[in-house]
């Protein structure tokens, strides 16, 4: 079926060349709201590349071309490319599965022997699903190990990465490493609960971690009238020891209640700790340790006892669209080359070790066949959360218009924010709030938008939006981009 579907998108890719190759015939001067908000944000006409074409794949000129085939950093809006791949290759239907083995026997509620969690690289193995895979595993008469709890992350090769290499932002949860068995994307979610009477905010921690020592309450500011301001920054937490998580300030009266997920300070002890004591906390007893190591040969070619299966790949896009999660995205993107190397069978599971050299070779194959063999993108990890990444306004429309007419068109669009609706877009501006399906993209120094907007006429257009710039983080340069927004849902004022 997917050999089907890379041949037929072939011919298709080629039916649209003559198209791209006139957008140079489009309008190169901007419209006069856009060169003033470029102005008011003091943002240079080369730092931008805008593309507003009719997402219908036809002959009709641009109705915005402006710098469209000059490669720029997307940011987030790189997810695009990841998640529609996965969609047209895997299918929206596609799950991962994390499967349980259970090497011993039971007796009189005590396992004599490990357990071993094989981790295949879902992207959402939250809390609550890591409890429901604890909870059938005492509904198999389990509650008590002898042996040891023993996690399997083979399914994925990834570097070891320093969490705050990127922007020196170590406990920003969206600077979480991927991992084939990825559990609460590594972060500790803290909830803080004002308590008048005691004068104390209580303080839970989820997961609880195993050997580490949490703070069970912070007392409030003495200050009861003062409003709640930056509670974070009161707080004065201090995450600098990974044994313990204390509070050397205290939390504003007025806050209510406020949940805070910081990245753990130890991401390569978290899931041991988060397991062990997640389990313990569940009234489980285990004579051994968690710890890491490989499934055995004899019991990687048997059924295991169960398995927790995740939300289907059109129910994940959401999460990772909808809100920019890079970690979900790298999940994907680092799927595509664990189960579609070049040999593979269609869209098989599992087939091998995911690498990012893998995905990247995956992705640039299925480019060239379903997209075209020009505007590929420079790949890094799918997120966008790089600084190497690299794609042209043009090579996204393209992307853009394929999926406008390829089955999984309603999975994609829905995944995308809506302006002032949900998702990164929920405090979008502008007079068209509603009337776009946009992915947003945002680093230091980058802004981009890249979606769907439907014009007043009824007719709807591919978007796209960069800008690379010092200034491209202020509220002018996301004034450009409302702009930009506005005048598309205006049928670029019924131009060309």
């Amino acid at each position: 079926m997917l050999l089907h579907l890379l041949r037929t998108s072939v011919l298709l890719a080629a039916s649209l060349a003559p198209h791209f190759a006139a957008l140079a015939a489009g309008p190169t001067a901007l419209p006069a709201e856009l060169e003033q908000a470029l102005a008011r944000a003091k943002i240079p006409r080369d730092a931008v590349a805008l593309l507003v074409l009719d997402a219908e794949q036809n002959s009709t000129p641009a109705r915005l071309a402006h710098r469209a085939q000059v490669p720029m950093n997307p940011a987030s809006v790189m997810k695009l490319a990841t998640t529609f791949a996965a969609l047209d290759l895997l299918g929206p239907a596609y799950a991962w599965t994390t499967p349980v083995y259970v090497d011993g026997a039971v007796q009189n509620g005590t396992l004599q022997g490990n357990v071993y969690i094989k981790g295949n690289g879902d992207p959402k193995l939250v809390l609550e699903r890591l409890w429901l895979l604890l909870r059938r595993l005492q509904g198999l008469g389990i509650r008590h190990i002898a042996g040891d709890i023993v996690l399997d992350r083979s399914a994925f090769e990834v570097p070891p990465a320093d969490p705050a290499s990127f922007d020196g932002e170590p406990l920003r949860p969206y600077n979480a490493a991927p991992d084939a068995l990825l559990i609460n994307y590594k972060a500790v979610v803290m909830t803080f609960s004002p308590e008048r009477a005691s004068a104390t905010a209580r303080v839970q921690f989820d997961p609880p971690l195993f050997g580490v020592q949490m703070q069970a309450s912070v007392p409030l500011g003495a200050d009861t009238a003062a409003e709640c301001g930056d509670y974070r920054g009161a707080l004065k937490a201090d995450f600098s020891d990974a044994s313990r998580i204390r509070f050397l300030g205290s939390y504003p009266a007025n806050c209510g209640e406020k949940v805070w997920p910081v990245a753990y300070a130890d991401p390569r002890s978290y899931s041991l700790r988060a397991v062990q004591g997640l389990w313990l906390d569940m009234g489980g007893k285990l004579d051994g340790s968690v710890r890491y190591g490989l499934l055995p040969t004899a019991l990687a070619t048997s059924k295991p006892a169960f398995e927790s299966t995740s939300a289907p790949l059109a129910e994940i896009i959401r999460d990772i669209n909808k809100y920019s999660n890079n970690v979900m995205a790298q999940q994907v993107f680092l799927t595509l080359g664990r189960v579609l190397p070049e040999a593979a069978p269609d869209a098989a599971q599992p087939v091998g070790a995911g690498s990012f050299a893998a995905s990247r070779a995956v992705l640039q194959r299925w480019w060239q066949q379903r997209i075209g063999e020009s505007d590929a993108p420079v790949l890094d990890n799918g997120s966008g959360l790089s600084r190497q990444e690299r794609i042209s306004a043009q090579g996204l429309a393209r992307l853009l218009q394929v999926a406008w007419r390829s089955p999984v068109m309603p999975e994609l669009m829905a995944s995308l924010p809506i302006t002032g609706v949900d998702g990164t877009l929920k405090r979008a501006k502008g007079a068209a709030l509603g009337s776009a399906h946009l992915k947003t993209g945002t680093l230091s120094n980058v802004l981009a938008r890249a979606g769907y907007v439907d014009g007043a006429s009824g007719r709807r257009y591919v978007l796209v939006a960069l800008i690379n710039h010092a200034n491209a983080n202020t509220e002018g340069a996301r004034a450009v981009m409302e702009a930009l927004v506005d005048w598309t849902a205006r049928d670029g004022d019924a131009r060309p």
